[in-house]
C-alpha cells in the first residue's frame, strides 16, 4: 500500500506542477528561477551530507549522484537567470 499511496503522490505532484508552470506569465519566470535556485541549494546541501555518510557504498554513490545533478541545477539555472537578466538591462 505504500508503494501505491507514493505513486499517486508523485503524479499528483508532476500534475500539479505542470498546471502551475505553464499558468505562470512570462514576468515571473526570473523571481521564480531564483527561489528555484535557493530551494536546489539546500538540496545541494542534502545531497553533500549523503555523500559523505560512512553508511553504505550504494548511499555514498547515490549521494555523489545527487550532488551532481543538484551541482548542473544550481547552475543551469543561475546561467537562465542571468540571461533572462540580461534581456532588461539597456542597451548601450
Amino acid at each position: 500500500m505504500g508503494l501505491m499511496a507514493g505513486l499517486t503522490v508523485f503524479v499528483l505532484a508532476v500534475f500539479v506542477g505542470f498546471e502551475i508552470i505553464t499558468k505562470i506569465p512570462p514576468t515571473l519566470h526570473t523571481p521564480l528561477m531564483s527561489g528555484s535556485n535557493a530551494i536546489s541549494g539546500i538540496t545541494l546541501v542534502g545531497a553533500l551530507i549523503a555523500a559523505g555518510s560512512q553508511h553504505h557504498w550504494f548511499a555514498c554513490a547515490l549521494g555523489f549522484a545527487a550532488v551532481v545533478m543538484a551541482m548542473i541545477n544550481v547552475v543551469g539555472g543561475f546561467l537562465v537567470t542571468n540571461r533572462m537578466l540580461e534581456m532588461f538591462r539597456k542597451k548601450r
